[in-house]
């Protein structure tokens, strides 16, 4: 099992937005200039790049993202992906990691919104990220202050080589002005907005992979903490897209099996102003939502009549008795 390295020098909007650009929400690599030596779609990979040294291919050495042929004619290279759902992007990563002696020397970002199919010729793209220097074996953090929402995005690579992943972070776009308020909607679900504000320990796994979609593929798969050899329990705090009112709440365990936590609790809050750092300390006082709950390896379960009627929240503290893993948290809520 990996451990997950969080990068700590990583800007705050890598943890508040999710990343449109993955493919496990439905982003795609749609077209690219050449993808000769390493094909388009490995750059959404969500996995950190690895490097397999003596591992070739037909045309080369393999290489974990896009890599592009060295260019002996005038221009650059480009690469158009469609994102997993419309939104406002706050920031990219650029990362060349493993990229050394074969990395772009600087890359530019252009946006377009198109509501059906796919870009074409009389797409108007509207840059978003001006050129900006790249160095090898590198995540590139780049804040984006553009408000407009947009559906692709063609990253430029000048003149060419390779970039082992690229990450958008954005906020999801969705009209909840008119959605139906009887409707009962998943507002943790990270396709919706829903994000991890923060997590005493993801040693294993990372919290945000309790929200995405469907059911886990493997272990590694869901938020797992290291054995806790401490007084306490683990716990992550989550903010909902919207203000929602609780109805049904899923605790997943999916694939965790001699590591599942022996029990769970949720609090939760209607939180008016503060930060998300100033979260940690309140949420230990926040009112009871679910009360705890024996849990079973690999197994979905269900709360509907054991949730507290709390009216209105914006965010939970979900703990675990003592440490473990789950697979996936889904929040069922009317919206307030």
């Amino acid at each position: 099992m990996a451990i997950i390295a969080l990068d700590p020098n990583a800007p705050e909007f890598t943890r508040r937005y999710p990343n449109l650009a993955d493919p496990r929400l439905g982003a795609a690599t749609l077209a690219t200039s050449d993808d000769f030596f390493a094909e388009m779609s490995r750059m959404l990979n969500p996995e950190p790049a690895v490097f397999i040294p003596g591992k070739y291919d037909t045309n080369g050495k393999w290489m974990d993202g896009w890599e592009s042929r060295r260019k002996r004619v005038n221009g650059y290279d480009w690469c158009v992906l469609k994102l997993a759902r419309a939104g406002v992007i706050k920031g990219v990563d650029i990362d060349t990691s493993h990229f050394t002696g074969n990395y772009p020397p600087a890359a530019s970002l252009e946006g377009a919104y198109v509501a059906d199919g796919a870009p074409d010729a009389q797409t108007q793209w509207t840059e978003i990220l001006p050129s900006v220097n790249l160095q090898g074996n590198s995540h590139h953090y780049h804040e984006v202050g553009s408000e407009q929402a947009y559906t692709h995005l063609r990253l430029n690579i000048y003149p060419d080589g390779g970039v082992a992943r690229l990450r958008v972070y954005g906020q999801p776009q969705a009209n909840w002005a008119e959605a139906d308020r009887k409707q009962l909607f998943d507002l943790i679900a990270m396709e919706n907005g829903g994000y991890v504000v923060a997590a005493n320990n993801q040693h294993f796994g990372l919290a945000s992979n309790m929200l995405m979609p469907g059911r886990g593929v493997n272990m590694g798969d869901g938020w797992e903490t290291r054995r806790r050899r401490e007084p306490g329990n683990d716990w992550c705090i989550i903010a909902l897209a919207q203000p929602g009112i609780v109805e049904k709440i899923e605790v997943d365990t999916c694939h965790f099996k001699g590591n599942y936590p022996d029990g769970c609790m949720i609090q939760a809050a209607n939180v008016v102003g503060g930060t998300d750092s100033s979260l940690i300390t309140q949420s230990m006082f926040w009112p009871v939502l679910l009360g705890e709950q024996k849990l079973q390896m690999d197994h979905q379960h269900y709360y509907a009549e054991q949730i507290a009627k709390l009216g209105p929240v914006t965010h939970i503290r979900f703990n675990m008795f003592p440490d473990g893993g789950v697979s996936r948290l889904r929040l069922w809520s009317r919206l307030a």
